[in-house]
């Protein structure tokens, strides 16, 4: 695939999202930065605005399988990864594979799952793979996990952790459309049928291939030094009790290569990394002080930090 062809078939991956996720271009440039990362995704945001739709768009517009997990406090690990049964009539045991082999899974409410099996999803979702019985089983190619918990709700949830909201590449919210949008969408009475009639721009071995292409991403040696000086200052900084770990700016330096990708460049700018920022170094900050709450005020209190951070740090020219 030539860079031609790349640059037009991401442009067509976009069109197609957003012909049911509607006016919510910078989510849809963010998932498919994640997925061309290599990256999972955990939105943020009420039900109803959209995040099943836009996983579904994102499957059928590559033509890959699409799995949802509705998981609730008795979900177990073998409801996730699977099962191993025995066999008598063979004399052996048999894995049924559970619904994390898959290449687009939504993952709705994972705050109401238990620690024991958020852990097991986050496990496999880093590692790419699963283990059963000493056996590994490896996860299939392209692999993307859209995770979604409620920030209003907190009856019989189980906040993710510090350690495992550091899994996710991305961290967003879709928010509600903007008024003649929603107003579109109640004239045309719902997107159902156009969902149903993507069709597929990309395939997974064109997906693995473009994988291939964002390692080759220039990153200039002042941009490096501009994603480090980011970082460090979150480690510095008195709001903060727990800056971003070196993982965070590895993955930013990943990110802001697949988005150059995503923009039909070979080459990142600072603009792409000061885009990624918020949604990818918010969530991996621990903030001073427990006079903060929750949910929506503190996920904004975090965001208002790395905006702080950035509007301070002098930017590569």
């Amino acid at each position: 695939m030539n860079a031609q062809d790349r640059i037009q078939m991401l442009a067509l991956l976009k069109q197609s999202v957003a012909r049911v996720v509607r006016g919510k271009p910078e989510a849809i440039e963010l998932v498919v930065t994640a997925l061309l990362a290599r990256g999972h995704v955990l939105i943020e945001d009420v039900p109803g605005v959209g995040k099943t739709t836009l996983a579904q768009a994102i499957a059928r517009s590559l033509n890959l399988s699409f799995s949802r997990i509705q998981f609730t406090s008795d979900t177990l690990p073998s409801d996730v990864i699977g099962v191993s049964l025995w066999r008598p009539e063979r004399g052996e045991f048999e894995f049924l594979s559970g619904p994390i082999f898959t290449n687009v899974l939504l993952a709705d409410e994972i705050n109401r799952a238990t620690p024991k099996t958020q852990a097991a999803l986050l496990e496999a979702m880093n590692e790419r793979t699963v283990t059963v019985d000493k056996t590994r089983y490896r996860l299939r190619e392209p692999f993307l996990v859209l995770a979604t918990q409620n920030p209003v709700e907190y009856l019989g949830t189980y906040p993710l952790p510090e350690s495992q909201l550091d899994r996710f590449l991305i961290r967003l919210a879709l928010g509600y459309p903007e008024r003649q949008e929603e107003l579109n969408l109640l004239a045309e009475g719902g997107v159902e049928g156009e969902l149903e009639s993507l069709a597929p721009v990309l395939d997974a071995a064109q997906v693995i291939e473009i994988h291939g292409s964002v390692r080759k991403v220039r990153v200039a040696e002042p941009l490096l030094e501009y994603i480090l000086e980011l970082v460090h200052r979150t480690r510095a900084h008195p709001a903060l009790t727990l800056g971003v770990s070196t993982r965070g700016a590895l993955a930013l330096h990943r990110a802001s290569q697949a988005l150059a990708l995503v923009e039909g460049r070979d080459y990142v700018i600072p603009d792409d990394i000061r885009r990624l920022a918020v949604p990818i170094l918010a969530h991996r900050v621990i903030l001073a002080g427990g006079e903060v709450g929750e949910g929506w005020s503190r996920s904004e209190a975090e965001r208002a930090v790395i905006n702080e951070i950035l509007n301070v740090t002098a930017v590569p020219l």
